[in-house]
């Protein structure tokens, strides 16, 4: 079944081409799985979806004894080839709602902030359970559809109201053409990992931000340390980004 990918990659070039911002989402990515494994990543398959430029991709690769990386964006695949390709690590060109990969292949597959961008929130998830091997997790980071300022247009309220309006607040502001990410509320998103275990280090990381790499968000012993943790034991459904750890039962 083929699907039309309508989000123009050229809107978001300089986050993608953005080293120390990739450097950074990395590290933080790496300091979860390792807490999860217990630092036991040496041995284990990625397989992260969405690569883009190959920038987080090479840094996460470093830890792991295989990685691979695929995108549908074939600008940022082929830089990703020229700039960061090896013996341990490898691009290619597929699509993440039609994975290329027998069933079981992976340890790991890395899914950070993907979903909203695929027709097909679903099936993307159902690829993913199914290359991963028993007890594989996928590390799962996304984003919030009740957030006041939307992430990647930066306008406030864009993910919440309805699309049709979205559509004209967008142009309006002349940011795009239109609005084509699915953002999910908690709900909608605990569903769509429904059938995942789900290892939630949301909160975690806000308690521990130096150990996790967030301290641009949160300094320790802050008041916004205090103010976030206290917001999100009263009303976790209004966090803006949900940092999960799935795995497979």
């Amino acid at each position: 079944m083929g699907y039309i990918y309508q989000t123009d990659f050229s809107l978001h070039h300089q986050e993608l081409y953005n080293i120390a911002e990739r450097q950074q989402k990395a590290n933080k990515t790496l300091s979860i799985l390792l807490d999860y494994f217990k630092n036991e990543i040496y041995n284990l398959k990625l397989l992260d979806v969405g690569s883009s430029t190959g920038i987080m991709t090479s840094l996460l690769s470093q830890k792991f004894a295989y990685t691979i990386g695929i995108d549908i964006d074939d600008k940022a695949v082929m830089y990703s080839k020229e700039h960061f390709e090896n013996e341990r690590l490898h691009f290619y060109l597929q699509d993440s709602m039609n994975i290329n990969y027998p069933d079981n292949s992976f340890d790991v597959v890395n899914c950070s902030h993907i979903y909203e961008h695929v027709p097909d929130s679903k099936r993307l998830m159902d690829e993913i359970y199914r290359v991963l091997k028993p007890n594989g997790v996928c590390f799962f980071a996304a984003g919030n559809r009740l957030i006041f300022i939307e992430a990647h247009y930066k306008l406030p309220l864009l993910s919440v109201v309805p699309k049709y309006i979205a559509h004209k607040y967008i142009r309006l502001f002349k940011k795009a053409d239109f609005y084509y990410e699915k953002h999910l509320t908690y709900w909608g998103l605990k569903k769509l990992v429904a059938k995942f275990e789900i290892n939630d280090y949301t909160k975690q990381i806000i308690k521990n931000p130096q150990k996790y790499y967030a301290t641009e968000m949160v300094k320790e012993n802050s008041l916004i340390q205090f103010f976030y943790l206290t917001v999100l034991n009263l009303a976790y459904w209004i966090c803006p980004t949900y940092i999960w750890v799935l795995r497979k039962k």
